[in-house]
């Protein structure tokens, strides 16, 4: 490894989200406060406790994917092919102009292809094995979206999938970064995850974490005196990362900073104590100090003890009411797999815009959460330095430092 790497920079975004397909429109439904939450669509949710998510609108797979590839790939995988057609062109990176082995494809997945594999397994069930087609045997697969773009983009660099849940986004990014440290020129990377099928809600039901008041503004409230859990949702972000050249000059979003992870089996236990470390390890290795951070983009889960946790963390870190925190994740829904990368995406435009966009649903913070938490409005701001934090189900912590051009 170069013991003086060249910065990583971002140079292409693509977003398929609740809040819009492509950057503007996001941007724009996040500044406007509309939410992408409302009731499921996809199926008949009546007899599920949870009847609201965050889906994506208006994407037919059969206007924006080759048609060879929609027989053989899950919902999810479809908007991943899209949001690295968006990310490529606004990267202007054309594959064809790179050696095969200098690309390389590291994305994020909680869930795979739930939506296919329910489809197929209603096929085995009700008419037998003969039924089941070739494809379920990849589709479902975790790795199957890198696989996809690595092969119809012919990159042959390493390639790999994190499946961390909502930490798995930062630490697709995270590990880009290295790839590019060590000789790799182009990366795509980020992610999104789609399980909102019947077969994919229950499997989120047992945990406890979702929210089922009957209410689509109200029931996504992290660090709200009621919060009550969070909303799922599908989507999220690819991003093109590069090693800072001459190429690239003109089409940076942003450097990759500084990155850290951790591990906290019991957060019931260990309270804030693993995200400060995770925090102030990002930090360290960004060369920032506190100060240096104008906005943190929280995790938020909607979980009370969760929620408590993370912002003594972040008062730890950075003093109590120190820094403007924002989760407009509350328009979208957690996206598990897409969530962080979509974060990574929005601070990318918060940095350029010199916006925070809001916590929307949020109306009553806990007082002693002593956090700046952006609410009601967008905040205008000079913004340098960003982070963003994302924890992932069953003990993951990932955090990424963010900084303008």
């Amino acid at each position: 490894m170069n013991e003086n790497p060249a910065p990583t920079v971002i140079t292409g975004l693509g977003v398929v989200a609740p809040t819009g397909i492509g950057v503007e429109e996001h941007w724009e439904s996040l500044l406007a406060g509309k939410s992408g939450i409302a009731r499921i669509s996809r199926f008949d949710p009546t007899q599920y406790p949870v009847r609201y998510a965050g889906e994506v609108k208006g994407f037919v797979a059969h206007e924006r994917v080759p048609n060879r590839l929609i027989r053989q790939t899950d919902h999810w995988t479809h908007m991943a092919l899209y949001a690295t057609e968006l990310a490529l062109a606004d990267a202007g990176a054309n594959p064809e102009e790179f050696d095969e082995y200098e690309m390389a494809v590291v994305t994020s997945s909680s869930s795979g292809g739930t939506e296919f594999g329910q489809h197929e397994m209603d096929k085995l069930y009700n008419n037998g094995p003969a039924w089941v087609g070739a494809y379920q045997s990849i589709a479902w697969f975790y790795a199957a979206t890198t696989g996809q773009l690595s092969i119809r983009h012919g990159m042959r660099g390493p390639c790999g999938v994190v499946c961390a849940e909502q930490a798995g986004g930062i630490d697709a990014i995270g590990k880009s970064r290295r790839l590019i440290r060590n000789g790799t020129r182009l990366v795509i990377t980020g992610g999104l995850d789609a399980s909102l099928c019947p077969y994919g809600l229950v499997a989120q039901l047992p945990p406890g974490r979702l929210s089922t008041v009957d209410d689509p503004e109200m029931a996504f409230r992290p660090f709200d005196a009621e919060a009550s859990g969070h909303l799922p949702g599908e989507g999220g972000a690819i991003l093109i990362a590069e090693v800072a050249a001459a190429r690239n000059e003109d089409r940076r979003w942003g450097v990759i900073a500084g990155y850290a992870a951790g591990f906290d089996p019991a957060p019931q236990d260990n309270g804030p104590r693993v995200v400060t470390s995770v925090l102030s390890r990002a930090l360290s290795d960004a060369g920032l100090a506190p100060s240096d951070v104008d906005v943190v983009f929280a995790d938020a889960a909607g979980v009370p003890s969760e929620d408590l946790a993370e912002a003594q963390a972040i008062s730890a870190v950075f003093g109590a009411y120190a820094v403007p925190v924002t989760a407009p994740k509350t328009m979208t829904g957690r996206l598990y797999g897409g969530g962080s990368s979509l974060d990574v995406a929005t601070a990318l435009l918060a940095l350029r815009h010199g916006i925070v966009p809001p916590t929307t649903g949020t109306v009553r913070p806990a007082a002693d959460y002593e956090i700046d938490l952006v609410v009601d409005e967008p905040r205008a701001l000079p913004l340098r330095h960003a982070m963003v934090l994302a924890r992932g189900y069953g003990g993951y912590v990932s955090a990424l430092v963010l900084s303008a051009p």
